[in-house]
C-alpha cells in the first residue's frame, strides 16, 4: 500500500502546531524518581505496575481521566510487544506502554521535530527529563517525522497507539488524514493493532477551531486506508460534554467526551 511520503511528513509538521495547544491540558512531566521505573505488566497487573512508587506523581494524578490500563489492554498490549507513540509529546503513554510491554517488549516514542522546538522546547525537554539516565531502557526514541523507516521498520509494530492527535491530522485536510493512516499501516506488522483516541465532534461544528472530530471521519479514513475496524469502547465518554465547547475550556480540562478505538491491520 503506497503512502504519500511528501503529504505525510509535511502533515506531521504542521500537526503539532495544533496538537500542542491540545497537549496544554495535559502535559507529560518527565519528574521522576532516580531509581527508575522498573515496574513491569509482565508479572502482575498492570494497574498495580502503573502505581509503582517509580513512576511520576504528576502521571499518576492523570490515571483517573485517562485510564491507561484498561486502555492499553483493550488496544491488547502485551509483554514482550513491540509499540509505538505517535506524537509522543512529553511522553505520558509512552511510559505506559513501558510498564505494560516490560523488559523484553520495546516502545518507539515518537516526535516530529519541530514538536521539540514548541514553547521553547518544553516538549524536548520533557521527554528528555523522562528518558534521562536510561530510567526506561525499553524505550527508543524517535526524534522524525513519519514514516521515520530508518528507525521504525515497516511491519516491525505490534500496536501503535495515538492520543488526542487525529483530530488535528484531519482537521487540516482529510487526505492527509488518510495518508497519516496509511502511513501507520506500514509500519504494523500483519494483525497489527492502531489504537485511537480522540475529543468527539459534532457533525457541521467548526471542529478545526474546537479541537474535535465526528467519530465516522475516523472510521471512514481507517477503511480507506485498509484497516478493520475491530472494536470501539466508552471508557473515556462524558456525557456532560456537549461536544460544542472548544477542548482546552477550563470546565473540560481532562473530561471532554473522547472515543476509543481499535484498529487492526488484516493478516
Amino acid at each position: 500500500m503506497k503512502t504519500n511520503t511528501f503529504n505525510v511528513l509535511k502533515l506531521l509538521c504542521t500537526v503539532v502546531l495544533a496538537a500542542t495547544l491540545a497537549a496544554c491540558g495535559s502535559m507529560q512531566s518527565g519528574s521522576s524518581s532516580s531509581s527508575g521505573s522498573k515496574a513491569s505488566a509482565a508479572g502482575g497487573d498492570l494497574a498495580a505496575a502503573l502505581a509503582s512508587a517509580n513512576r511520576p506523581a504528576e502521571d499518576k494524578a492523570r490515571d483517573a481521566d485517562r485510564k491507561p490500563a484498561e486502555l492499553v489492554q483493550f488496544f491488547g498490549v502485551k509483554p514482550g510487544m513491540t509499540t509505538v507513540d505517535l506524537i509522543a509529546l512529553g511522553g505520558y503513554v509512552t511510559e505506559v506502554l513501558s510498564v505494560a510491554v516490560g523488559p523484553k517488549g520495546k516502545v518507539y516514542a515518537q516526535n516530529p521535530p519541530i514538536a521539540l522546538q514548541m514553547r521553547d522546547g518544553m516538549y524536548g525537554k520533557a521527554i528528555t527529563e523522562r528518558l534521562a539516565n536510561n530510567r526506561l531502557p525499553n524505550v527508543v526514541r524517535v526524534d522524525g517525522d513519519l514514516p521515520a523507516a530508518a528507525q521504525i521498520p515497516p511491519g516491525s509494530v505490534d500496536v501503535a497507539i495515538t492520543a488526542m492527535n487525529y483530530h488535528d491530522v484531519r482537521n487540516m485536510n482529510p487526505e492527509l488524514g488518510v495518508g497519516f493512516l496509511k502511513a501507520v499501516y506500514s509500519m504494523l506488522k500483519p494483525g497489527g493493532v492502531f489504537g485511537v483516541t480522540d475529543h468527539v465532534g459534532n457533525d457541521g461544528a467548526d471542529n478545526a477551531q474546537l479541537h474535535r472530530i465526528p467519530k465516522h471521519f475516523l472510521i471512514e479514513d481507517a477503511k480507506a486506508a485498509g484497516f478493520v475496524v475491530e472494536a470501539e469502547s466508552d471508557m473515556l465518554a462524558h456525557a456532560a460534554d456537549d461536544h460544542t465547547k472548544v477542548v482546552f475550556d477550563p470546565t473540560l480540562r481532562g473530561k471532554t467526551d473522547q472515543f476509543v478505538v481499535r484498529l487492526r491491520k488484516p493478516k
